[in-house]
């Protein structure tokens, strides 16, 4: 890590914590988690030109995009089903093979997941190439295992190219 880096991640959670108006430790949290990935996007090994970086940045902005959508259908799906009397459930624990390159492409494929109603991440296997996921609504396990594969993980892998 460049000390630039290293000082903008001391000093740019600060600035978050001002914006935001709550001077509170996991305020402060978010606020270098923000600043790290900030700082992620805009840096490189090596020097880049300004349209890699902005290509990173519209990877990144477009998946957050597609993020807060499936959010938002999942957050819907779960609420009809607390509103309706009958259950539509049919939960399920599903090994899901994993293709990510990293720990943290995988680290961030697990929390996408659970932060998702209707989905929680339990496990990852010792070797990190299965992940373990509870889901709420598995018609068919190999249905499910290809969305999680085509719609989440190849997205979270493009983030990080």
């Amino acid at each position: 890590m460049k000390i630039n880096q290293f000082w903008g991640n001391i000093f740019l959670p600060f600035i978050w914590m001002a914006v935001t108006g709550s001077f509170t430790l996991v305020n402060f949290a978010v606020g270098f988690v923000l600043s790290s990935l900030c700082l992620w996007l805009l840096s490189s090994p090596s020097e880049v030109s300004l349209l890699v970086t902005l290509f990173r940045i519209f990877r990144f902005a477009k998946f957050l995009g597609f993020f807060v959508w499936e959010l938002l259908l999942a957050n819907l799906r779960v609420a009809w089903e607390v509103i309706t009397p009958e259950h539509h459930m049919q939960p399920a624990i599903i090994a899901v093979p994993l293709d990510t390159e990293s720990d943290l492409q995988t680290t961030v494929l697990a929390n996408v997941i659970t932060l998702t109603p209707g989905t929680l991440s339990l496990d990852v296997s010792p070797d990190g190439k299965t992940l373990f996921i509870h889901a709420m609504y598995v018609d068919d396990p190999e249905t499910f295992r290809s969305e999680i594969k085509q719609r989440l993980e190849r997205r979270v892998i493009e983030v990080f190219k």
